[in-house]
């Protein structure tokens, strides 16, 4: 008879999990990367078609579509004894389906002490504590090292065009930010992902735009776009993972921060 762990989830579930889990599906492209990480290849049974890391390993895992859009019926037929989802990133009522039928551990992740306490949270219920705090030490470590600013520059950073998307106060992306440095301009911690027209981002009129490569894959063409709008701005492309993968990414994206931070500061 398979030992079981009792834990409560970042939504205040508790659930109940066989110990370790033998047959795990991640429901987000950056914790399928961080489960590797935790060495639980061969645990890991299916991957998201947004996955990409580890290359060359999870191309032989099944595809269980996207994250808003996962393949239930798939994901039936696999059999997990444990799925790992997001509150933000998941669909609600898929995700709510599958508790019906099996172990679903549901994080909340809003700021840097948050993915870290998700990183030991995973390793507890997977059996790779050990792991999980050599990870999130390392994370510490990389992000000592990101430079105080002394003159904290005002930032918006763009996640959608068409119309312009841009990042609020109460999101990972902004405690990203804040670790850079930076102020993010969009201050109403209510709106969480804000539409923005032209003319208010002009009124916005901050020191710095980020462009992300995700969702949207904002490119070189789109910094004219911005500037016409902008004329006095520095306006920078972003790689998306590094300001919203919020699991083992975290350890390549204080070393991304630092350059980025020397780049901008040098223009």
């Amino acid at each position: 008879m398979a030992d079981f762990i009792k834990v409560t989830d970042d939504l205040g579930r508790e659930v109940n999990i066989p110990f370790p889990p033998q047959r795990i599906i991640p429901a987000v492209p950056s914790t399928t990367e961080f489960l590797f990480d935790l060495e639980l290849e061969g645990k890991v049974i299916s991957r998201t078609k947004f996955c990409r890391y580890p290359k060359g390993k999870i191309e032989k895992l099944p595809n269980i579509g996207g994250p808003k859009n996962l393949y239930v019926d798939k994901i039936n037929l696999l059999n997990p004894d444990l799925i790992l989802v997001n509150e933000e990133e998941n669909n609600k009522a898929q995700v709510e389906a599958l508790m019906e039928d099996f172990p679903v551990y549901v994080s909340k992740v809003r700021n840097y002490e948050d993915a870290l306490q998700n990183i030991l949270n995973t390793g507890k219920i997977t059996g790779t504590e050990p792991k999980a705090f050599e990870i999130t030490n390392k994370i510490r470590a990389a992000f000592a090292k990101i430079p105080k600013s002394t003159k904290p520059i005002k930032v918006l950073y763009l996640i959608w065009r068409n119309p312009f998307m841009g990042v609020g106060k109460n999101s990972f992306i902004n405690s990203m930010l804040e670790m850079c440095g930076f102020v993010n301009i969009l201050s109403d911690p209510q709106e969480r992902y804000p539409n923005l027209t032209a003319e208010e981002i002009k009124e916005l009129n901050p020191e710095l735009v980020l462009l992300s490569s995700e969702p949207y894959p904002f490119e070189e063409a789109n910094i004219k776009e911005i500037r016409d709008i902008l004329p006095n701005a520095k306006i920078e492309l972003a790689d998306g993972e590094m300001f919203s993968w919020y699991e083992s990414h975290m350890l390549q994206a204080a070393d991304y921060f630092i350059n980025l931070i020397k780049k901008i500061k040098a223009e």
